[in-house]
């Protein structure tokens, strides 16, 4: 009997993680391109929430299976593209910075305000990289790209955590609900 719960737990983290990747894939379609070519785009808002519902583990590893998706061609990043090409290219570092971003989501710290300043700063990391990598590719000064490439986004961004970490509680509790009840 404890074999065939601890599978049924495995088939239950597995099916989690890629539906918490399939909405990162998803989210990353709802973009508005810039003249930047780093796109407005709800990644920010999904990958928080998928690292809030599946934590520290499921969270970093519906990113990283997103990340491998598309790295294999699989057009899962904005504007239905895919390849190594989106992250080794100007934007590239965004989507890696997602890893930071979901491991500090995923947290779960008694104090509810922890959990969101974990997240900013998860989020700041992920612009951080943005910059870096972006500033490397198109050869522009760093201040500049930070300019350019994060400014514009961090209060979207920032709202964005919140936001999404505000709704994975009650979504959190519907899945261990629905769980249960199967």
């Amino acid at each position: 009997m404890e074999n065939k719960n601890k599978r049924l737990n495995i088939l239950i983290k597995t099916a989690e993680c890629a539906l918490l990747a399939a909405v990162i894939a998803v989210s990353a379609q709802i973009a508005v391109p810039l003249p930047s070519g780093v796109p407005v785009t709800l990644q920010t808002f999904a990958v928080t929430l998928c690292a809030s519902i599946g934590g520290i583990v499921e969270g970093p590893a519906a990113v990283a299976v997103y990340i491998l998706l598309g790295a294999f061609g699989v057009p899962v990043f904005s504007s239905f593209r895919g390849g190594i090409a989106v992250l080794i290219g100007p934007t590239g570092g965004f989507i890696t910075g997602f890893i930071p971003l979901a491991l500090m989501s995923g947290l779960r710290l008694k104090n509810k305000a922890l959990n969101v300043i974990a997240s900013i700063g998860g989020l700041l990391v992920c612009h951080l990289i943005g910059a870096v990598q972006y500033s490397l590719v198109t050869d522009t000064d760093f201040i500049k790209s930070l300019l350019l490439v994060c400014v514009p986004f961090l209060v979207k961004d920032v709202l964005s955590v919140i936001l999404a970490m505000t709704l994975a509680v009650p979504v959190r509790k519907a899945i261990k609900k629905a769980v249960k009840s199967a």
